[in-house]
């Protein structure tokens, strides 16, 4: 069974006559487009929540001193601490 709740939302007169225009156009009605336009959003900013991050580059020598996940908090303080002195 589909519930559907009634709600009032205050949107510009001039948003709301473009809307109506393109749902009229597109043989949809004024409701149904609001509620894809609110699905698109919060369907896009879950997806952008659920993305992972680009991992940190590691930076430093493969064979020498320093390598650094910059991830690792312990480990940069580590390098930090071993650094050459300023």
């Amino acid at each position: 069974m589909l519930v559907c709740m009634r709600t009032t939302i205050n949107l510009p007169d001039g948003l709301v006559e473009h809307a109506k225009v393109h749902a009229a156009a597109s043989g949809r009605t004024f409701t149904s487009l609001v509620e894809e336009g609110l699905r698109v959003l919060l369907d896009q900013q879950r997806h952008e929540a659920d993305a992972q991050p680009d991992p940190l580059p590691a930076y430093g020598e493969p064979s020498g001193h320093v390598l650094i996940d910059l991830a690792d908090r312990d480990a940069v303080w580590a390098a930090l601490d071993d650094g050459p002195a300023r």
